[in-house]
């Protein structure tokens, strides 16, 4: 069966030709009010205000898409400047689901299924029709079904090789205005049409819901107002809009020293209509916004009362009753209710600072180290640290310029220009890694920047791209653009060494708190013609102080400290830069070994009742693995036990025939026995074995319970 689509020839046909047959003419469509401001917002929305006079004893209209009325009606504002309009609401033509829209049509009800010509014909039964004939011949009267012939059931050859089903063929039974039932063959008909107004204004509400493109049909809302004489009055509501994006320009002066950077808005109007000279705000944040349904029309489920005794309100032969209307439900046309909010925020970020170290014992559970809690050394988030500025929670850049952008067309416009605090660097992520051009950027605007692609230009030409992330007034980036071929970075390790200083213990993890001593000479080298700022990445905590570098900077972004080298043109240096981090090891109790424990003993700069803690601890421990040790050797022995008694019993089945009570029966049940008496024996030895080593791992915990960390 061949389908068509909704919005064919043949919706132009039930639609048009009513219109035609009517004479009288039309009213003047109200006029437009113009679009003045649009704030456009990063989730998606804008902020259409439009402004304009209603004159007397006239009306205007709002443009929107049927799509995006749900917004207009729940967010519509009346601005007026000094009370002289009064808008009294507005008038729309009102919205159909699909359901709705094919009900009212009498379409088929399955919302997802294709509409093909037999069902638009079927819709129209019992209607009023006017029915032209291909010779030309036009019968006015009304239809009384569409009859749909069987399929044959031997195809021609033809109908074999058809890629496509035949159409089927089509009756339709009339009842002329002359009281005669005609039957026309579809073959006969050139077209049909309803002659009834109301049925065409259906199937003209049916189509628009069902449309593909019916979300994008332009929807006119009529402003009720009532005013004497010319008033101005401004309306604004929120639509679906795209979302407007941000791409830069860093432009280097000569000599590497400032720069300028520009700033572009991408921009989208995506509606049907032109803008002429609207004033574009664009909005860096991120307002909550969500979809609700609120234009079309919605319906609550009243209760079937019906009586006791079915009765038929036609007669019984006609095979009709209440009950074939009552079981058509629809499925009970239960929408799915709920209003989901979406929102978006942004919030602080951390990131964690460790080193995996030590070996484990039991389970093979290892040691970490990590920030010590206990011990200060320094702070290098806190070098060369800028204050970022909280300017709220939105962001507004207003074009200086009112614009002009066709529907459906694209714009590229300026936002900013202006000199910012920027040092064309090269960066080291490692000394392993080759070195990067790179920028630190500073947001020394008053002004929010949005994130955003970013390309850099430098001696009359294009030297990289990147992306630059969301800077508050204050905030610093460190952004890469290319690889910087002229600067050379390498690593010799000198010492390290740690330094324990206190001993902690909770939660049964024993942390040992230690200052991590490392030398490093970093021998540098610039090739080029031009100064050069080498920053290299430290792989140390915050908690850290570090010497030799010529100076100290801090990524926000990765919380890493970085080292600065400044070289002169042609120059090569070694640098040795120390560095003290105060770190923490944990190691859990199941991983604590006597050795372990003896070592911390041992170490002079350790605070006395630390040191006896931990020798009181280590003698525990020694006890329990030197339990642990035998209860391994006396399991081993009981698994080789086990399997002796197993091959003596299988010896001894094997000798079960033999009732004579021979001497080799004899010797096979008398090991059985005493092996048996040694598994019993052994066991019982594992299980004081056992509960040694939970003695001497409770004291092991309570000679470490006396390590509590200082308030």
């Amino acid at each position: 069966m061949r389908r068509i689509a909704a919005t064919g020839s043949l919706a132009l046909m039930f639609i048009v030709w009513p219109a035609c047959a009517a004479v009288a003419k039309p009213p003047a469509a109200p006029a437009i009010l113009p679009l003045k401001n649009l704030r456009l917002y990063e989730t998606g929305v804008g902020y259409f205000e439009r402004s304009g006079t209603i004159a007397a004893n006239s009306s205007v209209t709002l443009p929107v898409p049927a799509g995006h009325l749900d917004d207009a009606l729940k967010s519509l504002v009346v601005l007026s400047p000094d009370g002289a309009s009064r808008v009294q609401g507005l008038e729309f033509g009102s919205s159909a689901s699909k359901g709705m829209a094919r009900a009212l049509a009498g379409l088929p009800l399955d919302s997802d299924s294709p509409i093909t010509y037999r069902d638009l014909l079927a819709s129209l039964k019992g209607a009023q029709i006017a029915l032209r004939t291909t010779k030309d011949q036009t019968v006015l009267g009304r239809l009384i079904d569409v009859l749909e012939a069987p399929a044959p059931v031997e195809k021609t050859e033809k109908e074999r090789e058809a890629k496509e089903p035949r159409e089927p063929e089509l009756t339709l039974l009339v009842l002329t205005r002359e009281s005669e039932i005609r039957r026309f063959h579809s073959r006969e008909i050139a077209s049909v049409r309803p002659t009834e107004a109301l049925l065409a204004a259906r199937l003209d509400a049916a189509l628009d819901a069902l449309s593909q493109r019916g979300a994008q049909a332009q929807r006119s809302l009529k402003v009720l107002a009532r005013s004497t004489t010319a008033a101005p009055v401004t309306l604004g509501y929120i639509a679906e809009t795209p979302v407007w994006r941000t791409t830069y320009r860093m432009v280097f002066e000569a000599g590497g020293k400032g720069a300028v950077l520009q700033g572009w808005a991408l921009l989208h109007n995506d509606t049907d209509e032109d803008w002429h000279q609207v004033r574009v705000h664009l909005v860096n944040g991120r307002p909550d916004s969500f979809l609700y349904p609120l234009a079309a029309p919605r319906y609550l489920r009243r209760e079937l009362v019906h009586p006791d005794e079915e009765l038929s309100t036609v007669p019984q032969l006609l095979d009709t009753t209440v009950d074939a209307i009552w079981g058509d439900h629809v499925g009970d046309a239960v929408g799915l209710g709920g209003l989901g909010t979406i929102g978006h925020g942004s919030g602080g970020g951390g990131s964690g600072e460790g080193y995996g170290s030590g070996s484990g014992r039991l389970g093979g559970v290892s040691s970490s180290v990590a920030s010590s809690s206990l011990l200060t050394v320094g702070n290098l988030a806190s070098v060369a640290q800028a204050a970022g500025v909280e300017s709220g929670a939105l962001f507004t850049y207003s074009l200086a310029e009112a614009l002009e952008l066709r529907a459906h067309g694209s714009a590229l416009v300026p936002f900013l220009q202006q000199a910012v605090d920027v040092d064309p660097i090269t960066l080291f992520r490692s000394p392993t890694e080759a070195g990067r051009s790179a920028a630190r950027i500073v947001n020394s605007t008053r002004q929010t920047l949005p994130a955003g692609t970013i390309a850099f230009f430098e001696d009359g030409g294009f030297a990289g791209e990147s992306g630059l992330d969301r800077l508050k007034p204050g905030e610093r980036r460190f952004v890469e653009y290319g690889a910087d071929l002229d600067v050379e970075l390498a690593a010799e390790p000198r010492a390290a060494r740690d330094d324990p200083k206190r001993l902690t213990f909770q939660n049964d993890v024993l942390l040992e708190h230690f200052i991590k001593h490392t030398g490093i000479r970093y021998t540098v080298e610039n090739r080029s013609g031009r100064e050069r700022a080498v920053y290299l990445v430290l792989a140390v905590v915050q908690n850290a102080q570090v010497t030799g570098a010529d100076a100290l900077d801090f990524d926000t972004a990765t919380s890493r400290p970085l080292a600065i080298f400044k070289l002169q043109p042609k120059q090569k240096l070694a640098r040795d830069v120390a560095t003290d981090e105060g770190l923490s090891r944990s190691t859990p109790l199941a991983a604590l070994t006597a050795k372990q424990l003896n070592r911390l003993a041992a170490t002079g700069n350790l605070p006395q009742a630390d040191r006896d803690a931990a020798l009181a601890a280590a003698a525990a421990a020694q006890r329990f693995e030197d339990t642990t040790a035998e209860t391994g050797k006396t399991n081993d022995e009981v698994k080789q036990l086990e399997q002796d008694l197993t091959r003596l019993r299988e010896h001894l089945k094997a000798l079960g025939g033999d009732q004579s009570g021979s001497g080799m029966t004899k010797l096979f049940v008398t090991r059985i026995l005493a092996g048996e008496d040694r598994l019993t024996s052994l066991r019982h030895k594992l299980d004081a074995l056992a509960a040694d080593a939970a003695r001497h791992r409770d004291a092991t915990r309570a000679a470490l319970a006396k390590l509590k960390p200082q308030a």
